[in-house]
């Protein structure tokens, strides 16, 4: 018996909205020209999977495809590199828009800075876009992973010159750890996407990062005829991608959004049960949070990102395994005449929920709530490639967490 899918309507209170402007279009801007600084910046493909909209009974489907992110197969690294630019730029009383690559990589900046220490908790993508900035950069970054951490995501980091390990501890004791080894560290400073009280700037700059791939994508939709999605599918750990992609498409179409539905695993689904609680306040998941979504076994939310979503989701939906599982393999083996998309096991939740939301009637409700049909223009963003070579070969090989 497969486990099912869960979901809430957004019923919660809204609150002032102070974060939206975290993500308004000129903050996004800064952030897509610090990237486009950097020579191995390239826009990620939009993959149009006709066949496969036809297929599900949509208007269009649309894709955007992180595998191809600075040669690192995953979007955060987007996030990370803009926060550290930013602290950066702030440490030397200057503008980010000063600190393009050449800048930051020359001896000029060597002399005037030196060097920081950036230290990080991550499930692997996050933690390697950290690292690579830093060496790229010069500078030094400290990097912790939770236990059950896969030896790919490891060796990865590792590779980019950062100080790693392995710790016997959920993701949100390793954040705790990495601030507390940063706050007695010369010049070290904690580069995490999840915000808390007295934690706000560093993480909303992640957000802006962020930014880039949903304002690429927007522009992208634009120029084969899309002016604008009817939905938005959007995945969440702590929150912060689904903060950014929402924010930004709310501040892009103040007057007509599209509806956003933000899915997360259901082992770490903090978000949704903030919904259901209904209160507006944000819950906690504890425990080991286990599932095969590794970039989404979060239990604790970004309290910025979590105030942008309370006031502009319209559905949180909690995911089991199944869902992601079956995305990938769908996203793998496409509709004929569609763009094969090698999408990892947090990267393919969208594409195993809208096909559950579209295939049966099992949940007609969900989809007649959120006004999924032949009209819609859907975007989603698989947010990374094959991260993790073993596992994605279990699930698209094997058959993993089959859905009968």
């Amino acid at each position: 018996m497969k486990e099912a899918i869960k979901w809430t309507l957004n019923r919660m209170p809204k609150s002032e909205d102070k974060q939206l402007p975290v993500m308004s279009l000129s903050n996004v801007a800064k952030a897509r020209f610090f990237h486009s600084s950097f020579p191995q910046y390239s826009i990620t493909p939009l993959a149009e999977l006709d066949g496969m909209a036809k297929y599900l009974g949509l208007a269009g489907l649309y894709v955007k495809n992180e595998a191809h992110r600075f040669g690192l197969n995953a979007f955060k690294v987007l996030g990370g590199s803009f926060a550290m630019g930013r602290y950066i730029a702030k440490e030397m009383g200057r503008d980010v828009s000063e600190m393009t690559y050449d800048y930051l990589t020359s001896e000029a900046f060597r002399r005037e800075f030196g060097q920081a220490t950036f230290f990080t908790a991550t499930d692997g993508n996050h933690g390697r876009g950290v690292a690579w900035a830093a060496n790229k950069l010069g500078q030094k970054a400290v990097v912790h992973m939770p236990k059950g951490s896969s030896q790919p995501r490891f060796d990865n980091i590792a590779k980019e010159g950062a100080q790693v390990t392995i710790e016997e501890v959920n993701y949100d004791d390793c954040v705790r750890m990495a601030a507390a080894e940063a706050a007695q560290t010369e010049h070290g400073v904690i580069v995490q996407d999840t915000a808390w009280d007295g934690y706000e700037e560093i993480p909303s700059w992640i957000m802006q990062g962020y930014g880039t791939m949903a304002g690429e994508s927007a522009e992208q939709l634009r120029q084969i005829g899309v002016n604008r999605p009817t939905h938005v599918f959007v995945q969440a750990g702590v929150g912060s991608l689904a903060g950014a992609v929402v924010g930004y498409f709310t501040n892009l179409f103040p007057n007509d959004p599209p509806k956003f539905i933000v899915m997360e695993a259901q082992a770490a689904d903090c978000l949704y049960q903030g919904a259901m609680a209904g209160d507006g306040k944000p819950r906690v998941v504890d425990g080991d949070l286990k599932t095969i979504m590794a970039g989404l076994a979060c239990g604790e939310p970004n309290t910025i990102s979590w105030d942008i979503l309370r006031n502009h989701v319209t559905a949180f939906v909690s995911c089991p395994d199944w869902v992601s599982a079956r995305g990938m393999r769908m996203l793998g083996v496409p509709v004929k005449g569609d763009p094969v998309v090698i999408s990892g096991e947090s990267g393919a939740v969208g594409m195993g929920l809208i096909a559950a939301i579209m295939e049966t009637d099992e949940y007609k409700d969900l989809r007649e709530a959120i006004g999924l049909d032949r009209y819609s223009q859907v975007l989603m963003f698989s947010t990374e490639g094959n991260t993790d070579p073993l596992k994605f070969r279990k699930v698209l090989w094997d058959g993993e967490f089959a859905t009968v």
